[in-house]
C-alpha cells in the first residue's frame, strides 16, 4: 500500500519504526461499512487502536449510500487519530515525556498548526524509537552518525519502475525538527545532544514549474459558462493570478470582502497577515459569482454540492479547488502539470518579469525570508539577457 502524500517517508516498509502499527492494521474492516452508526463505531475503533490510513482511504471503503453521511465524522475521526497517536507512538521514556512536552510548547507557546505538530510528532517518534535513546543524554555523535544512516537508506517507494530511498529535503524535515527539539531541551537546562552539531544535508536548488502565457490565457478562459459553478471557478482562477495567494489563504477568504477596493487583507503562515491586490479581471469575476449565489453562507467559495463542513459550511476544501484546476487545465488542452501553487509561481514571473523588485513581490507573496523569492530570479533576470544579446557572437 503507498505511503499517505502528507507523510513524508513513512511507507509500509518502515513500519517497524512504529509499535503497534501494521500493514494489516491499515487496512479497514469490511464491517465498518455495514455499521448503522458510524461515528461512534469510528471513534470506538480508534480507542482500541485502530488506525486508518487516510480520510479519503476511509471513505473508498464506505458502502456508497453511506458516504454523504460521511464527512462530519471523519473530522472526527482524523482529530481522534491525531491524538490517539500522538498518546501512543511516542516512547514512554523519560525523553519521550520531554518530547509530548516540547509539541504542546509547540502548539500553545508557540502557535504552530496542528499539521506542523503532527508532522513534528512523527519525525521525533520515528527518531526516538530508530534510534532507542531514553534519557536526553543519551544523544551522542554516534547515535546521530547512525540514524542519519539508517534515514538515508528508508524506502520512499517506487517511482516509475524503480524503488526510491527518501530525498535528502525529505530527510531535512526530521533534522530540523530533531535540532528544534534539542533546542529546547538547552532552553529548559536539560544536558543533551549539541543541536548546531547537527548539519543539514546538501539539496539540489529548487526547480520551478510555469505556465507559458498562451497557456496560462487559455486556463483563465477555461470557465466560460454562466453557471453558478462556472462562475465560481473562473472567479477563483481570476484571484490566484491576481494575488498569488496560497490554496489554504483562498480557501478561507470571506465573503464580505470590499471590491471596491482594490486590495484585500489576508492572514497566511504564522498567522501573519498581508495586503494583496485585486486585478479588474479578478473583481469582475467576483462579482458575477456573488449576484448568483443565493445562500448565506459566509465563505468566499462554496461548494455546488451543497455537502458541509463540521462547522456547518460550504466552504470549498483545497482538494477540492485542486480538482477544479486539474480539470480546466485539462479541459484547455495544456499538458504540462498545474497546480494552484503553479499560479502562484506564475504571479510572481510575471511581476519580476515586468520589472517589480524583489523585496515587493516578496511582501506581496508572504515570504518571511527573500532568499525563497530570490529563486524566481534565476527565471527573470532580463538584464543578463539583454547583456547576452549586446555581447555574445558578435
Amino acid at each position: 500500500m503507498r505511503a499517505r502524500r502528507s507523510n513524508p517517508g513513512l511507507s509500509t516498509n518502515s513500519l517497524d519504526c512504529f509499535p503497534g502499527v501494521s500493514t494489516e492494521s491499515l487496512r479497514p474492516r469490511r464491517e465498518f461499512a455495514n455499521s448503522k452508526d458510524d461515528s461512534k463505531d469510528a471513534i470506538s475503533w480508534l480507542d482500541t487502536g485502530g488506525v486508518w490510513s487516510t480520510k479519503t482511504h476511509v471513505k473508498a471503503h464506505l458502502a456508497e449510500g453511506q458516504m454523504r453521511q460521511s464527512v462530519s465524522w471523519l473530522v472526527v475521526v482524523s482529530r481522534q487519530l491525531y491524538t490517539v497517536l500522538m498518546s501512543h507512538n511516542i516512547p514512554q521514556t523519560p525523553l519521550g515525556k520531554y518530547a509530548r512536552q516540547y509539541l504542546e510548547y509547540l502548539e500553545i507557546e508557540r502557535g504552530r498548526s496542528l499539521n506542523t505538530i503532527e508532522n513534528y510528532e512523527r519525525y521525533l517518534t520515528r527518531f526516538l524509537v530508530a534510534s532507542g535513546a531514553s534519557v536526553p543524554s543519551d544523544i551522542t555523535d554516534e547515535m546521530m552518525r547512525t540514524f542519519r544512516l539508517w534515514l538515508n537508506r528508508q524506502s520512499a517507494g517506487v517511482h516509475e519502475g524503480r524503488a526510491e530511498t527518501l530525498k535528502k529535503k525529505t530527510q531535512n524535515y526530521y533534522l530540523i525538527a530533531l535540532r528544534s527539539f534539542l533546542k529546547y531541551l538547552r532552553k529548559r537546562g536539560v544536558e543533551s545532544y549539541a543541536p548546531e552539531k547537527i548539519e543539514l544535508a546538501k539539496v539540489a536548488e529548487r526547480t520551478i514549474d510555469l505556465l507559458k502565457p498562451v497557456d496560462l490565457r487559455r486556463l483563465l478562459d477555461a470557465p466560460s459558462g454562466e453557471s453558478i459553478k462556472e462562475l465560481r471557478d473562473k472567479a477563483i482562477l481570476e484571484l490566484f493570478f491576481s494575488t498569488g495567494l496560497r490554496l489554504s489563504e483562498l480557501c478561507a477568504l470571506q465573503r464580505d470582502i470590499d471590491l471596491t477596493r482594490d486590495e484585500i487583507s489576508v492572514r497566511g503562515k504564522g498567522e501573519k497577515v498581508r495586503v494583496v491586490f485585486i486585478s479588474d479581471d479578478a473583481k469582475k469575476a467576483i462579482t458575477a459569482y456573488l449576484k448568483k449565489r443565493t445562500d448565506m453562507d459566509d465563505a468566499l467559495f462554496v461548494s455546488e454540492t451543497k455537502r458541509t463542513r463540521e462547522d456547518g459550511s460550504t466552504r470549498l476544501t483545497p482538494r477540492s479547488i485542486e480538482r477544479m484546476v486539474k480539470f480546466y487545465a485539462t479541459k484547455a488542452g495544456i499538458m504540462d502539470k498545474v497546480t494552484p501553487h503553479i499560479l502562484r509561481h506564475s504571479f510572481a514571473t510575471d511581476l519580476l518579469q515586468n520589472g517589480a523588485d524583489i523585496r515587493s513581490v516578496q511582501m506581496m507573496l508572504g515570504h518571511a525570508n527573500i532568499s525563497t523569492t530570490q529563486i524566481y530570479t534565476h527565471i527573470t533576470d532580463n538584464q543578463l539577457r539583454d547583456v547576452h544579446k549586446k555581447f555574445h557572437n558578435k
